[in-house]
C-alpha cells in the first residue's frame, strides 16, 4: 500500500523524541518533570457539580457549533477582556481544544492558490507544531520565520520578500509565545494587521496563554484589528480553558472571527467536526463567566516568576518571561544540556530544537532548553536550583 508523502518530512514529534533521547539513561536524582505545558494548578472545584447536574446531556448529540449558553458566555468574556462585541451565533464557534481549531481553520480558510501560485503559510520558528502540519495538509508552502532574541522572540514577517508575502494566505502568531513567553504589543499587532491588509492574508492569532502574565494583560489581535477598522475576517483568534483555567482535559476552546470565516469553519465542522459533549459545554460556560479562579492561578504564576528570577539572578538571559509559563534558557546545545541535566539531577526538560525547524542549516531553538513552570512551587524551585547548579555554575 502507498502512503501520502505530504507528511514524510515531518520530524518525530517532540515528546516521543525526548523519550528516545533520555529514557536510555537513569535519572541522577528524584525526577522533576518540567517538559510538558500541562497546568497543575487547581481548576474550579465546582465544575464537577456542574457536569453532574447536566449529566443527562451525555445521552444527546451536542450542537456542532456550541450551545447558546456557551457561545453567549464566550462573547461576554471577549467583551470584558478585549472590549469587542461579537455576535455569538455568527462570529464564534466552540472547539474541542484549540489544536483542532488551529488545524481545521487552515483546511477551511486556506485557498488552493494565491495569485496563481501555491499559497504560503507563515510560521514563527520555534513554534507550536500543529502550525506546520496544517500547512502541509492543505498543500501550502510553510515558511519558517526566525523568532530569536534579535527580533524580540517574535517573527519579523514584514522583512520577508514581497513575492513571499504576495503568496501568503495565513500567518500564525502565538502571543504570549510558546516557548519564549514574548508578548506582541499593540504596535506589533497594528503593523501585522496592516501588512495582512496590504498583502491580503489572514492572521491566525493563537492566544492560549493570554491570561498568564506578570503585570499588564496582553493586548489581543482582535481588539487591535477592531480599533483599526480592519476587515472583521482579517483576524482569527483562538482561545482555550486549558491554560486559563487549568482544564486541559476539558478540551474546551473557541475560535472567533468575522461571519464569513465562521461560516466556512462551521461548514467544515458539520462534515468533520468533533463537538464537545453537552455537560462539558455547560461546565465551560460557567468557567468562562468566572474570573476569581483565573486571578488566583495567575497569582501563583507571578510567584513562580519571582522564584525563577531569584534562582537565576545574575545569569544573563535566564530571567522569567513577561508572560506564559515557560522558561527559554540559553545553553550551548539543548540536547546535550537535557541529557546532562537528566543524568546528573533527574530534572527533565525539552531541547529547544525539538520545537523548531532547520532553515538554511540553522535551527533557532538549538541553543535553548524549554522549562515548564507548572509543578508546585517547592518542587519547581528545587528543579530550577538543580538546573542552575548543573548547567550554569
Amino acid at each position: 500500500m502507498q502512503y501520502p508523502q505530504r507528511f514524510s518530512n515531518l520530524p518525530e514529534y517532540a515528546f516521543p523524541r525526548l523519550r528516545t533521547l533520555l529514557d536510555a539513561h537513569a535519572p541522577g536524582g528524584s525526577p522533576v518533570h518540567m517538559t510538558i505545558g500541562e497546568p497543575r494548578h487547581a481548576f474550579p472545584h465546582w465544575i464537577a457539580q456542574v457536569i453532574a447536574d447536566n449529566a443527562a446531556g451525555f445521552g444527546k448529540y451536542p450542537p456542532n457549533e456550541g450551545t447558546p449558553e456557551l457561545l453567549t458566555a464566550i462573547a461576554g468574556w471577549v467583551q470584558r477582556r478585549y472590549g469587542v462585541a461579537l455576535d455569538p451565533a455568527a462570529q464564534i464557534m466552540v472547539l474541542n481544544g484549540t489544536r483542532e481549531g488551529l488545524f481545521n481553520s487552515a483546511i477551511a480558510l486556506c485557498p488552493e492558490t494565491k495569485n496563481a501560485k501555491a499559497p504560503v503559510i507563515l510560521t514563527p520558528n520555534p513554534f507550536y507544531q500543529v502550525y506546520a502540519v496544517a500547512a502541509l495538509a492543505v498543500g501550502a508552502e510553510p515558511v519558517y520565520v526566525p523568532a530569536t532574541s534579535a527580533t524580540g522572540f517574535l517573527p519579523d514577517y514584514a522583512g520577508l520578500p514581497r513575492d513571499v508575502l504576495d503568496r501568503t494566505a495565513i500567518a500564525y502568531l502565538c502571543s504570549p509565545s510558546n516557548p519564549q513567553g514574548a508578548v506582541a504589543g499593540a504596535d506589533y499587532w497594528r503593523d501585522l494587521v496592516a501588512l495582512a491588509e496590504k498583502h491580503d492574508f489572514r492572521i491566525f492569532a493563537d492566544e492560549c496563554y493570554s491570561e498568564i502574565y506578570r503585570h499588564s494583560a496582553p493586548v489581543g489581535a482582535l481588539q487591535i484589528a477592531h480599533d483599526m477598522g480592519a476587515d472583521p475576517d482579517r483576524v482569527v483568534i483562538f482561545h482555550s480553558l486549558s491554560k486559563r483555567s487549568n482544564l486541559p482535559g476539558l478540551r474546551s476552546g473557541f475560535v472567533a472571527s468575522g461571519a464569513k470565516n465562521l461560516s466556512a469553519l462551521k461548514q467544515l465542522r458539520n462534515y468533520a467536526g468533533a463537538p464537545l459533549p453537552l455537560p462539558l459545554q455547560m461546565a465551560a460556560a460557567a468557567v468562562w463567566q468566572d474570573e476569581t479562579h483565573v486571578q488566583d492561578s495567575r497569582a501563583q504564576y507571578v510567584r513562580k516568576f519571582e522564584i525563577a528570577d531569584q534562582v537565576f539572578s545574575g545569569i544573563q538571559g535566564c530571567g522569567a518571561p513577561e508572560a506564559g509559563f515557560f522558561l527559554w534558557l540559553p545553553v550551548d546545545d539543548g540536547e546535550a544540556a537535557a541529557v546532562r541535566l537528566w543524568r546528573e539531577t533527574g530534572v527533565r526538560v525539552l531541547p529547544g530544537a525539538y520545537l523548531a525547524r532547520d532553515v538554511g542549516g540553522q535551527n533557532p531553538g538549538k541553543g535553548y532548553i524549554r522549562v515548564a513552570m507548572v509543578a508546585p512551587e517547592q518542587e519547581m524551585q528545587r528543579g530550577l536550583e538543580q538546573l542552575r547548579d548543573c548547567l550554569f555554575t
